[in-house]
């Protein structure tokens, strides 16, 4: 493979997802830490639990589908790279519906819950997480057309500047 071929580069939303990745994670770190204290002050014990159970559960859920995207961005330029991608995606989603269930079956006996605290919680951590998302793509500057090439003419020479 030559330097300039596409396999040889990395997809354009690589650093979008690893910018996205990162800042999520600190904005999750933050709504931990207001979340505890929020959720001790209005529910005691079981508020805190409950503002960091939602946080939680939202956080490990919506970084799921960002990095299933960026390990399977590692086969980019494979020939069998867009099979594996969805694969690797829907394989992501598949977890998620399943440690949804899971969250759902665990948290919901539990007596230290406080519902309303959780779901505040949840909203919140998944609202800043797609302010979160926007900002970031915002801010990226990604060409338009990104990981293409396009064909030259062979007998007018290689017009690719």
């Amino acid at each position: 493979m030559s330097a300039t071929s596409p396999a040889a580069r990395r997809p354009s939303s690589t650093p979008v997802l690893r910018t996205a990745l990162t800042w999520g994670g600190i904005v999750a770190g933050v709504l931990l830490v207001v979340g505890a204290v929020v959720g001790f002050a209005v529910g005691g014990a079981g508020g805190l639990g409950s503002a960091l159970a939602g946080v939680l559960v939202s956080a490990l859920f919506l970084a799921v589908t960002a990095a299933s995207i960026l390990i399977a961005n590692r086969w980019f330029g494979d020939d069998l790279y867009v099979p594996i991608f969805f694969g690797v995606v829907l394989g992501g989603w598949l977890l998620k519906l399943v440690l949804f269930i899971v969250a759902l079956v665990v948290l919901r006996g539990q007596s230290w819950v406080d519902p309303v605290v959780f779901f505040v919680a949840l909203v919140v951590s998944v609202v800043a997480s797609l302010v979160v998302d926007v900002v970031v793509l915002l801010r990226m500057r990604v060409p338009a057309a990104s990981d293409v090439t396009l064909p030259s003419d062979p007998e007018a020479g290689d017009r690719r500047d």
